[in-house]
């Protein structure tokens, strides 16, 4: 499944959804009879569920809630993000990707979430499985 993601400034980003995460929200929605219109609605003071959009307090304030339960204080959404980045890249999915994912115009600020830095001991240069062929002496003289 592909979701579009409404991100800074406007842009929206196509992303692709787990099928286990997507089953999971099917299961959720169809047990609290959303059948349409968003999937996560906030509910008022009142305890109505309402039409709109989650803002980002909403969301803040629902990590502050529930995670200490399950043993993490100070989390935040933007925690998250990068969480889901360096598990992404331990999982071997290329930086591109990432980067697409995470609506980030450029490659450096991917890095800097990673903390990707060049391994020098182990470049990519090294991997590139080219081989020189040692030349003769005849061929050295020749050039």
């Amino acid at each position: 499944m592909i979701v579009d993601l409404l991100g800074k400034h406007g842009r929206v980003r196509s992303v692709p959804m787990p099928g286990w995460a997507k089953a999971a929200i099917d299961r959720w929605s169809a047990a609290a009879g959303i059948h349409s219109g968003r999937v996560f609605r906030p509910i008022n003071r009142g305890g109505r569920l309402t039409h709109e959009s989650l803002t980002d307090k909403t969301i803040w304030w629902t990590l502050r809630q529930y995670t200490p339960a399950l043993g993490f204080t100070n989390l935040a959404p933007h925690d998250l993000r990068r969480s889901y980045a360096k598990l992404a890249h331990q999982g071997q999915a290329p930086i591109e990707q990432i980067q697409i994912s995470l609506g980030h115009a450029s490659i450096q600020t991917t890095e800097r979430y990673l903390g990707v830095k060049q391994n020098l001991s182990d470049a990519p240069c090294d991997h590139l499985g080219l081989k020189l062929n040692p030349m003769t002496a005849k061929q050295r003289r020749a050039a």
